[in-house]
């Protein structure tokens, strides 16, 4: 399966966006008392609060597609599977706050990545061309991928008996995915050079 979906893996265009989502693997209150990930999972925090279990990292294209896929513990920093996941694609990658490093950003750029993230209120704002400021507000299209996988395609859920059960669900959502007809994208109704003007998007 995970060949399959290898196989399946979208075509970079040169424009690509980088998120991760949590994926709990029990309720909180369940924590002390879990033990089928007790030793693979991990526990931390997002902007929905505390939880249990690992993070999917993903990078997308701007029609939706699934580029480059990465599962880690729960606890795993945004930044450290970068590289890894990166491997392969070119052009300009979009993120949010949690991949700020300039370390990490010069790493990238050295395999022909041109990272850029949304930066935090007591930073300085990096210059940025109209073109990717557009691009960069465009970066929501990733959300709603993670919203279908999780929804549509029942990339989360607890009921989980071995890791093995739950990474072959998390490999059979990303194929299931990976085959919808329709998915998320940005519908680009005009394009412009960036010295004739901003480019206009319909999302």
């Amino acid at each position: 399966m995970t060949i399959f979906l290898d196989v399946h893996l979208g075509a970079c265009s040169g424009t690509s966006f980088v998120h991760s989502t949590r994926l709990r693997v029990c309720d909180n209150k369940r924590i002390s008392a879990h033990r089928v990930f007790a030793e693979y999972a991990g526990r931390s925090k997002t902007s929905m609060g505390w939880f249990f279990g690992f993070k999917l990292h993903l990078i997308i294209n701007e029609k939706g597609e699934v580029l480059g896929i990465q599962l880690t513990p729960g606890n795993t920093d945004d930044r450290k599977p970068g590289p890894d996941l990166v491997v392969g694609l070119q052009g300009s990658l979009y993120g949010d706050k949690g991949y700020i490093s300039k370390d990490m950003r010069e790493t990238l750029r050295q395999q022909g990545i041109n990272l850029m993230d949304k930066v935090r209120p007591n930073m300085k704002p990096e210059p940025l061309s109209t073109s990717d400021e557009e691009w960069l507000r465009k970066r929501v299209i990733i959300e709603s991928v993670i919203k279908e996988l999780k929804t549509q395609t029942q990339l989360e859920h607890s009921r989980h008996r071995s890791i093995v059960n739950f990474q072959v669900n998390a490999v059979t959502a990303l194929i299931a995915y990976q085959l919808l007809e329709h998915k998320p994208s940005v519908n680009l109704r005009k394009l412009q050079e960036i010295n004739d003007g901003p480019m206009l998007f319909n999302f």
